[in-house]
């Protein structure tokens, strides 16, 4: 009894010191498990269905994609297992028998001729290498026993998945499915689980890139184990042999490179960021780029954005025109730059005087010079054109409206409801918002205008772009529903500039709202479109900021635009349900110039012209001009002179009658101007009621005149360009001249200004005095041969 007691005693001691011995080996000599090391995988950024756009290696080098279990294919696990490790579901880390059969071959062949390790051993091998003696063998049979100890059956195998060699810089099966087959392993076919289950043997041998018969034999190999094993049918396997290895080229995915740039920056610890871009998209526009830079000049590049605006999601996202070329400034992101956004800010600036009851789609407007002498802007076309309605000033992209618009809003309050919106601007000196703010006089990027102009299509409300598939939509307040549908539809139905003036171009692609700017100096190029579905942004330029003379947004970025719309949206893109949808508080009525308000049957005679306009709210905002309008003057009875305020007559009689603003009328017919529609002051009461204009008179040519130079064909030489000596007669104060456009001169009363004329063509000298009135001529310098 004490001899079995003893006995007892030993073997416990026994066990419990092997126990304790086991346990302190095991905190001795610690597992390197695949989750402890730093940056174990790639970072790689894919697109909205999961493949690759970009991925950034580990300090080695080495491809890494994270996958889990149950996003790889059946047939692949299938394969591995069958080909590899039949037992692993119920051996304890080590196949006696499997080992027991590689000895003996070995013996026999005085070679090893398959080793035995099952899919634990090549995972203890891999997490820690050895050789291949019998006593490495022994060494990654104990470490096999201790990931068994550690670890269930599919925590084993997802580290095969991950780590397992597949050639060169690839390892873990998702990587080499990408890399190999330019799939996701959830996809792998027959022939392609076989191929990948059998390339870890000898990664260099069976690479299918470098070396695709010895791949294609080996896979063969594996297909024909899984008919014989029954795990696979006989057709399945007959039909996998027939396919070729074929794989592709090992290259790094390298789409939207700047955009998973600022991603993998932005989220430095998630190893795998699903983006929103449409892959193959992304492809078509930048193979597209790629040839469209051609046509750009040397250092420019160009940048671009697609937006759907149900969710705000980017879709497609190039940065530069050509990604690493240094001529072109491959490596900045031109989509997050800041640059002058030019013109790109006047439909806000509508979509808020429309709001705020200053204007409605058919407001009378002034496109003529500004007096005073703090702020002279020019249109981009140079000249003026007078009498304009809002809608045709916004479609033409007019400096002198918008900046008359702005300033009755106020430049500060613009800007703070742009902010507000998302819209931050850079504004340069003190910050304060000036005039020049609406003609890009501030700073934005692509991104901003992008965000803000998908609220037209968003029911005024813009968003934050969506990168990611998990990143929150957060709206944002930016214009009221009525307001921003009314400035679509006015942008919708701009012609196209290649075909300016044709019915088609009016056609052809009416459901797309869409606005061009070009900063000071041709520097930047911009267009913007709207869908209803999508918002296309496209920026071109240098990003220097050098010039480029005869590139600007109508010429350069907006047909660019359109084909990117193409793309989206293949055929015709005239259908109905395209349409955004019109709010209620929208509506249309009949105005009339020069008053603005709604047409009555009363106010016919003081109806010039009728226009159909679109509305808010069914507020009708009247003309911007000083007095009421029409006007009640006293008449003479008997001589139907008009009399001032403070005359009196015997017997008077009313008289009323619409005017047209005072700095309109060298741009008005005839019949439309002030001392047409007044009668002359009654000579015996002859005091001032403010109505009569001292308007100025251009003196020193002859409106419509023409003026020539002649030139020898031989010697090409021409004779010196004619210059005018101009002058003013009546006007008020002092004066500024505009020559096509352009501020040239400041003169005082009776004095003159000499302008020579530089080269042959139209001029228009206009000439505005301090009250704001203006006179203007044209002429004609031509070219005669002698």
């Amino acid at each position: 009894m004490k001899y079995k007691k003893n006995t007892q005693w030993i073997a416990g001691s026994s066990i419990a010191i092997l126990v304790a011995a086991l346990f302190t080996l095991d905190a001795l000599f610690p597992l390197k498990l695949p989750h402890h090391q730093a940056n174990l995988f790639a970072r790689v950024v894919t697109d909205s269905q999961g493949m690759p756009l970009r991925v950034f290696p580990d300090a080695q080098g080495v491809w890494r994609y994270p996958i889990s279990l149950d996003r790889v294919s059946p047939l692949y696990v299938q394969a591995l297992l069958s080909y590899e490790d039949r037992h692993f579901w119920i051996h304890p880390g080590v196949n006696p028998f499997s080992m027991l059969r590689a000895v003996g071959q070995a013996l026999w062949h005085q070679k090893y001729v398959s080793g035995g390790s099952t899919i634990t051993m090549q995972v203890a091998r891999l997490l820690h290498p050895n050789t291949r003696s019998i006593r490495g063998k022994l060494y990654q049979m104990t470490r096999a026993f201790q990931l068994e100890w550690h670890f269930t059956k599919k925590e084993i195998l997802q580290m095969y998945l991950d780590i397992a060699p597949f050639g060169g810089t690839i390892e873990g099966v998702q990587a080499a499915s990408y890399a190999y087959l330019n799939k996701p392993a959830v996809e792998l076919t027959h022939a392609e689980a076989a191929l990948l289950a059998v390339l870890p043997q000898s990664p260099t041998r069976f690479r299918p890139d470098r070396n695709p018969q010895p791949a294609q034999i080996a896979r063969n190999k594996v297909l024909q184990r899984m008919l014989t094993l029954g795990v696979w049918q006989q057709k399945e396997v007959r039909d996998a042999m027939q396919e070729t290895v074929y794989a592709n080229q090992l290259q790094a995915p390298n789409r939207a490179p700047l955009l998973a740039r600022s991603l993998v920056k932005k989220y430095k610890n998630s190893a795998l960021l699903h983006s929103t871009i449409d892959g193959d998209l992304q492809r078509s526009l930048e193979d597209y780029i790629s040839r469209y830079r051609n046509l750009l000049p040397k250092h420019s590049t160009l940048a671009l954005l697609v937006v759907d605006n149900k969710d705000v999601s980017v879709r497609a996202y190039v940065g530069t025109a050509e990604f690493g070329n240094q001529e072109r400034f491959g490596y900045l992101d031109m989509v997050q730059a800041q640059r002058s956004p030019g013109s790109t800010l006047k439909p806000f600036l509508y979509a808020m005087g429309i709001e705020q009851g200053l204007i409605h789609s058919q407001s009378l407007l002034s496109d003529v010079p500004r007096a005073g002498l703090s702020y002279r802007p020019s249109n981009f076309s140079g000249g003026f054109n007078g009498p304009v309605s809002a809608t045709e000033a916004l479609r033409r992209s007019l400096n002198l409206p918008a900046v008359d618009l702005l300033e009755q809003l106020g430049p500060n309050y613009f800007a703070g409801r742009l902010q507000q919106g998302g819209l931050n601007l850079s504004i340069p000196g003190n910050g304060q918002a000036g005039l020049a703010l609406i003609l890009g006089g501030a700073g934005t990027s692509l991104q901003q205008l992008v965000e803000a102009y998908s609220a037209l299509a968003r029911k005024g409300q813009s968003a934050q772009l969506r990168f990611r598939q998990n990143d929150p939509l957060k709206p944002r307040y930016l214009l009221d529903p009525g307001s921003a549908w009314i400035v679509w539809k006015i942008l919708r139905d701009t012609p196209r500039p290649d075909r300016l003036h044709t019915f088609q171009s009016m056609q052809s692609h009416p459901a797309i709202a869409w606005k061009t700017g070009t900063s000071y100096g041709f520097r930047d190029s911009w267009s913007i479109g709207v869908s209803q579905r999508y918002t296309v942004g496209v920026w071109v330029g240098r990003p220097d900021a050098t010039p480029m003379p005869g590139h600007y947004g109508g010429e350069t970025a907006a047909p660019l635009m359109f084909d990117v719309f193409e793309q989206l949206q293949p055929g015709s893109l005239m259908t109905a349900e395209e349409e955004l949808p019109k709010p209620d508080s929208v509506s249309q009525a009949v105005i009339c110039w020069p008053l603005g308000t709604e047409y009555k049957r009363a106010d016919a005679p003081f109806c010039d012209e009728k226009h159909i306009a679109w509305i808010l709210d069914q507020t009708i905002p009247r003309t911007v001009m000083q007095g009421q309008n029409p006007l009640t003057i006293r008449l003479d009875a008997h001589s139907e002179k008009r009399i001032a305020g403070g005359c009196s007559s015997a017997e008077t009689k009313p008289m009323r009658v619409a005017l047209w603003p005072a700095q309109l009328e060298p741009w008005l017919d005839y019949q439309q101007r002030r001392h047409y529609r007044i009668p002359a002051l009654d000579p015996h009461c002859p005091q001032n009621d403010g109505l009569s204009l001292a308007l100025p008179n251009i003196t020193g040519v002859e409106d419509g005149s023409r003026r020539q130079v002649s030139f020898t064909r031989s010697s090409g030489k021409h004779q010196l360009m004619p210059a005018a000596d101009l002058g003013v007669s009546g006007g008020a104060g002092e004066f500024n001249w505009y020559i096509n456009g352009h501020y040239h001169y400041h003169s005082k009363a009776n004095q003159t200004v000499r302008h020579p004329f530089k080269k042959s063509g139209r001029y228009e000298i206009v000439v505005v005095d301090e009250q704001g009135q203006t006179d203007r001529r044209s002429i004609t310098i031509e070219e005669r041969q002698r």
